[in-house]
């Protein structure tokens, strides 16, 4: 099962209202629990457990990792109406939005710094991994539209870039 598929499969569920839900497939197991009675946190809890075969997906460290991981680059969708000149920037994963690599390290980008193709934007932790979102265009930063460690959806608006 790829990634993609166990976020579209955790952004369903957390929509549908369902409690938990587990499935079981033929080298994974997955369950997934949202807004539990008790859970103070009234997030979403998923678990993941590999059967014997190792080749499929690896398991997730125990402690936040040093160096941020590679991720596939965020998605550059159409601009919104208000602000038809600029581009948007969306998440491509779910996870917690990070603006520092580090909390004694510097934002990765500012309001109004120029950005290239390829330039770290922000970290989104998913699973304790911290995944690197790069930019795929060229321009400058105009708007941020998240805070920092904060919660972001798959396809959520991050960044206004004004490519021009």
């Amino acid at each position: 099962m790829e990634l993609k598929e166990i976020q579209n499969l955790i952004k369903f569920v957390a929509k549908s209202g369902a409690s938990e839900v587990k499935l079981e497939m033929d080298d994974i197991k997955i369950t997934i629990k949202t807004g539990t009675e008790g859970d103070s946190r009234g997030g979403e809890t998923t678990i993941l457990q590999q059967v014997p075969v190792a080749a499929a997906m690896p398991q997730a460290p125990a402690a936040p990792a040093a160096a941020p991981a590679p991720a596939a680059p965020a998605a550059a969708e159409t601009p919104q109406s208000d602000d038809s000149k600029y581009v948007t920037i969306k998440s491509p994963i779910i996870g917690t939005f990070y603006r520092k690599p580090s909390p004694d390290k510097p934002s990765f980008v500012e309001v109004g710094k120029s950005i290239s193709e390829g330039d770290v934007l922000c970290v989104i932790e998913a699973m304790k991994l911290f995944n690197e979102i790069e930019s795929e265009i060229s321009g400058k930063i105009v708007k941020i539209l998240v805070d920092d460690s904060s919660p972001v959806e798959f396809d959520q608006p991050l960044f206004l870039v004004d490519p021009s």
